[in-house]
């Protein structure tokens, strides 16, 4: 992944609205749901228990986010729908 993805206002406000959109499916199994909120919500809740990561709760947030949204993308390809607003595919 390229820096200039990862600092992407329009990238990240895309994978905001698919976690959503996952978070929000009924076709999506809990188990994958939890598999983003759990982690997420120890962090955000449980922070000092690693003191010396320095990542900032958003920084995991959005880590996770982005794993999450790649893995329910590969998964549920059924729910994944032309998205006009959609970060362009990085030419290799």
């Amino acid at each position: 992944m390229k820096w200039r993805k990862l600092l992407s206002i329009r990238y990240w406000s895309y994978m905001t609205r698919q976690s959503w959109r996952y978070l929000t499916a009924s076709q999506v199994s809990l188990a994958d749901k939890l598999l983003f909120l759990v982690p997420v919500l120890l962090y955000w809740v449980l922070p000092d228990v690693m003191p010396f990561v320095p990542i900032d709760d958003i920084g995991v947030t959005m880590l996770v986010m982005n794993w999450f949204v790649s893995r329910m993308n590969k998964k549920y390809q059924s729910l994944t729908t032309h998205d006009p607003a959609a970060p362009p595919k990085s030419r290799r």
